[in-house]
């Protein structure tokens, strides 16, 4: 069953985000360490084909990464993480100039940077602002869209134990109040993220994902982001490389309960879904 899809538009840096349809944003990682080996892109060559390579194959975001948000991944300095992006930022603007662009921080001083002196056009935070007290207002004080992801813990600590009572529940009251605290800020261009493999277990991550739908109560666009991810992989026995299959799976699920975003590392297959679930969507309206 196909849940109804409500179409957003977001005001991203002065450019129309047109949610319309689903859209697609491609990972582009510029970490020695990220799990799926294939992101890694460090030099100026890799990194400008894959800016390339995500727009020739149809997506609409470039989401630029330069700390490793995977469970036990080593710690990036501030100054570490603002130089890889600086850097990176250049050559996505240079290779994609027409392509809007969203950055992978959960630190305020480095999203500022990134949109004031590099721009950026979309702060993704994997802690929801719960790692840097500043991100909330900074965001605000630069009128950029804010991806707003569920996390339980940090980064090194997420896997550990994850435990819920009531996940749905819990996760839902996380959002409602870090939401709240955005508009009364003044941001009105919020993207919800559920936060799949972010402190939750296997069992948490399907849980959450049967629950999809549910996230239309919120009245705000949905990424979703479970490419290649271990919810995969590790149920189908195999590896982060084998795991395309799988995370197609998984998206069109998530197209289906109304996803506006899928950030992939995939990002044909993506598009590809995203183009079969939109003919199925219109079908099924008459």
């Amino acid at each position: 069953m196909m849940n109804q899809f409500t179409p957003y538009t977001l005001n991203a840096g002065g450019r129309l985000l047109d949610m319309s349809t689903p859209v697609v944003m491609g990972i582009l990682n510029v970490t020695p360490d990220s799990f799926y080996a294939g992101s890694r892109k460090q030099t100026e060559a890799d990194i400008a084909a894959r800016a390339r390579q995500i727009v020739a194959e149809g997506g609409t975001i470039i989401d630029v990464g330069a700390y490793s948000s995977r469970p036990g991944a080593d710690d990036v300095p501030p100054e570490e993480e603002a130089a890889r992006l600086c850097r990176a930022l250049e050559i996505v603007r240079r290779e994609a100039p027409d392509t809007i662009i969203s950055v992978d921080t959960f630190r305020a001083d480095v999203a500022r940077q990134c949109v004031e002196e590099w721009g950026a056009h979309i702060i993704n935070d994997i802690s929801g602002g719960m790692l840097d007290k500043e991100m909330f207002r900074t965001v605000a004080r630069l009128g950029v869209p804010y991806v707003l992801m569920h996390i339980q813990g940090t980064p090194r600590t997420m896997q550990l134990a994850p435990h819920y009572d009531h996940l749905e529940q819990e996760v839902f009251h996380f959002l409602s109040e870090r939401v709240d605290s955005l508009r009364m800020l003044g941001v009105r261009d919020i993207i919800l993220d559920p936060g799949f493999g972010f402190g939750k277990t296997h069992a948490h991550n399907y849980e959450l994902m049967a629950a999809l739908g549910d996230f239309a109560e919120f009245d705000l666009p949905l990424l979703v982001g479970i490419s290649r991810k271990s919810m995969i992989y590790k149920l189908l026995d195999s590896t982060p490389e084998e795991a395309l299959n799988g995370t197609t799976v998984l998206n069109t699920f998530a197209l289906m309960q109304g996803a506006h975003i899928l950030r992939v590392h995939d990002v044909r297959a993506a598009v590809e879904a995203v183009r079969i679930c939109g003919a199925l969507r219109a079908n099924c309206q008459h």
